[in-house]
C-alpha cells in the first residue's frame, strides 16, 4: 500500500506540475493521519509557487483519484500534506507480506570469527547474535543467506597455547590429552587456561618466548608437511578439534545456525598468491622489502603492508585470501562483514584494495561494526567473570536472573536466551552496549522476556474461549476472519483502528531493517506493539463482546505478528509464561 501510494501521489505530481519526483511517506503521529510527506515543500522551488498552495491542490487532486483507498487528505503547516487510510484499505496493509527485495540473490553474512586455541568472550557473544539476527532479516527479504566464520588456527596465539598446553600435561605428550574432560566448555576452559599461561610466559620469561616462537614456527611446518605423526602435531590436530567443538557446542547453546569456518591455514596461500599477482601488475608496491598498498590519503586510506620485510602473510592477505575463498565457494551478489568497531579503518583498506585489484569488487561488500559490551558498573568487563568476560559464563549469569520470573525450568533458557538477544540487538549496530543483568530481564520495561510474556498473555487470552463455538477460528485454528479488502463494509472503532494501524506497520519496519541493515529497528517496533496491544486491552473488551470476533482476530494477528517479530531475532515465542 505504502509503496502503491508514493507512485500515485507521484504520478500525480508529474500530472498537475509536469514534475518528476520520487515520493516517501512517513508515519506520522496518528491524530495526523497515516501517512505524511512533504513533496509540496519539495516542489516549491521547481514550480515558483507557495508550497502550501501546492498542497491544497495535490489534496483536492488526491482526495479524487484515490477516493477508495483514501478517506481524508489534509494540509498542515508550511506545506505537509497528510493521508489517512479508509478502514478497508488499512485491514489490507496489514497482511502485507515483506517485500522480497533481494530474492534470488546470494549473500554472505560474515560474524563471529573465533580464534581456535582461545575462548570465546562476551565480543563474541555480542557479534554471533547480532550476526544470525541479520541473516535472518536478508533471508526474510527472499536473500539466500550463507553464513560464514574466518578465525585463527595458526600464529602465535597458537604457539603460546602450545606451550602451555606441553607444560600442563608435563611435555610433548598426546595421550595425556585422554586425561582432560570430554565436555567441549570444559576443554575450551582447559584450552583457555594453557593459553594464558603461554600468553604470560611470552612476556616474562625470554627462555619461554624463545621456545613459544619456536612452537610458532612448527605449526606452519606441520601445515605444509600435513603432518599428523609427530608428538606436537598430534597435540595440535587434536586441540584445533577440541576447539571446533567447543564452536559448535557455543552455538548450539545461544540457538545459531552454524557458519562455513574458514580457517586461516586454507586461506593464505590463496591470499599470498594474489598479493604476488597484484604485485607483479602494480598494484602493490615494494617498500624496504615488505608488499605494501598504498592508500589514498585524501580518502582517510592509510598504507599499510600485505607482506613484511621476513616475507611472512600479513592479516590483510589472509583477509584478502577469505574473500576470494567465499567468492569462489558461493558466487555472492553481496557481502556482510561484521567486526568490533577497532577494526573500521583496517577493513577500509582491505575493501578498497581488493577494488583496486579487481573493480566493482569493492562495492558488493558491506563493513558493519559492533561496539563494545559493557555491564551494569560501568566496566567493559565484569569482576565477577574476570577481565576477559567469557561468552558461556554471561549465559550462565543471566539465567541465574532468569528463574526468579519463571516456576518452569525448562523456560529460563529461553527466557535468557531472550533476554540476551534481545539486549544486544535492540541498540543500534555500532554503538557500545550498556548491559545490565537484571534490566535485561525485567518484565516491566524495554527487554526480551517482557516481549516474550507479552506474547504469551496474547495467546491466554485467545485461550480463554472456544475459537471454534464461537466462528473465529476453523478446525486448524487459523482465524476465518480474513483481513483484505473484502471487509469494506467493517467500520474499525478507535481502539481496534489503532492497532490494527500499529501492525500494519510491520512490513514497512521489516522493509526499513533490511534496507538499513539494522536489526534495532524491529526491537523498537516489537516494544511499541506490545504497549499499544496494552492499551487496546485495557480500554476495549474482547471476549463476551458483540465485536468479539473482530477482537479475537485483531488479538491472533497481534500475537502471530509479535511471534514472527521475535522469531526473526531468534527468540522463542512461548505459548505461555
Amino acid at each position: 500500500m505504502k509503496q502503491q501510494l508514493e507512485q500515485s501521489v507521484a504520478a500525480i505530481v508529474l500530472e498537475l506540475f509536469s514534475v518528476r519526483v520520487k515520493v516517501e511517506l512517513t508515519r506520522p503521529d496518528e491524530q495526523f493521519g497515516d501517512y505524511a510527506t512533504n513533496v509540496a515543500l519539495q516542489l516549491a522551488k521547481q514550480v515558483g509557487q507557495n508550497p502550501r498552495a501546492i498542497a491544497e491542490t495535490l489534496a483536492t487532486k488526491l482526495q479524487s483519484d484515490l477516493v477508495e483507498q483514501v478517506t481524508s487528505v489534509s494540509v498542515a503547516g508550511p506545506g505537509f500534506l497528510n493521508l489517512t487510510l479508509t478502514d478497508a484499505s488499512l485491514i489490507a496493509v496489514t497482511t502485507k507480506a515483506p517485500t522480497q527485495s533481494l530474492a534470488g540473490q546470494s549473500w554472505i553474512v560474515e560474524y563471529s570469527c573465533p580464534n581456535a586455541f582461545k575462548d570465546l568472550h562476551t565480543g563474541h557473544l555480542y557479534n554471533t547474535i547480532v550476526g544470525d539476527v541479520l541473516s535472518r532479516l536478508l533471508e526474510s527479504a527472499g536473500a539466500t543467506v550463507h553464513r560464514t566464520s574466518f578465525g585463527g588456527d595458526v600464529g602465535l596465539h597458537v604457539g603460546k597455547c602450545l606451550w602451555g598446553i606441553i607444560q600442563a600435561v608435563g611435555g610433548e605428550l598426546p595421550e595425556k590429552l585422554s586425561e582432560i574432560s570430554s565436555d567441549p566448555m570444559d576443554r575450551a576452559n582447559w584450552l583457555s587456561q594453557a593459553y594464558v599461561s603461554g600468553a604470560a610466559a611470552y612476556e616474562s620469561d625470554e627462555a619461554a618466548k624463545e621456545q613459544i616462537m619456536a612452537l610458532n614456527k612448527a605449526v606452519y611446518t606441520i601445515h605444509r608437511a600435513q603432518d599428523h605423526e609427530s608428538a606436537v602435531a598430534q597435540l595440535y590436530w587434536t586441540c584445533r578439534q577440541w576447539s571446533y567443538d567447543y564452536f559448535e557446542a557455543f552455538y548450539q547453546l545461544i540457538q545459531v545456525d552454524d557458519m562455513r569456518y574458514y580457517p586461516e591455514s586454507q586461506t593464505t596461500e590463496r591470499g599470498l598468491a594474489t598479493v604476488h599477482e597484484q604485485l607483479a601488475k602494480g598494484n602493490l608496491e615494494k617498500s624496504d622489502g615488505a608488499v605494501v598498498f598504498h592508500g589514498d590519503e585524501s580518502q582517510n586510506l592509510h598504507t599499510r603492508v600485505f607482506i613484511t620485510s621476513q616475507g611472512l602473510p600479513t592479516y590483510e592477505t589472509k583477509d584478502v585470501g577469505v574473500i576470494l575463498a567465499e567468492q569462489a565457494e558461493y558466487n555472492f551478489d553481496h557481502r556482510v562483514l561484521i567486526t568490533g568497531n577497532d577494526q573500521t579503518q583496517y577493513m577500509r583498506v582491505v575493501f578498497a584494495a581488493m577494488d583496486t585489484f579487481f573493480p566493482g569488487l569493492g562495492s558488493k561488500m558491506t563493513h558493519l561494526t559492533n561496539g563494545t559490551v559493557r555491564f551494569g558498573d560501568g566496566q567493559k568487563m565484569s569482576s565477577r567473570l574476570g577481565n576477559v568476560s567469557r561468552a558461556v559464563d554471561v549465559v550462565a549469569a543471566v539465567e541465574e536472573q532468569a528463574k526468579l520470573l519463571t516456576e518452569n525450568n525448562e523456560q529460563v533458557h529461553a527466557v535468557a536466551l531472550g533476554a540476551i538477544k534481545y539486549e544486544f540487538s535492540r541498540y543500534r549496530l555500532g554503538g557500545d552496549i550498556a548491559f545490565d543483568i537484571n534490566e535485561s530481564v525485567s518484565l516491566q520495561g524495554n527487554s526480551g522476556p517482557y516481549l516474550q510474556y507479552a506474547h504469551a498473555r496474547a495467546r491466554s487470552i485467545l485461550a480463554k474461549t472456544s475459537l471454534t463455538e464461537t466462528g473465529v477460528a476453523d478446525g486448524d485454528g487459523q482465524s476465518q476472519w480474513v483481513p483484505t479488502t473484502a471487509n469494506a463494509d467493517i467500520v474499525l472503532e478507535a481502539g481496534e483502528r489503532t492497532l490494527l494501524r500499529k501492525i500494519a506497520e510491520y512490513s514497512e519496519v521489516l522493509d526499513r531493517a533490511v534496507t538499513d541493515l539494522m536489526p534495532h529497528h524491529i526491537c523498537g517496533y516489537l516494544y511499541e506493539l506490545a504497549q499499544t496491544f496494552n492499551s487496546f486491552y485495557e480500554h476495549n473488551r474482547v471476549i463476551d463482546n458483540p465485536r468479539q470476533e473482530l477482537r479475537l482476530a485483531l488479538v491472533t494477528q497481534y500475537a502471530d505478528t509479535l511471534k514472527s517479530g521475535l522469531q526473526l531475532l531468534g527468540i522463542d515465542a512461548p505459548e505461555r509464561m
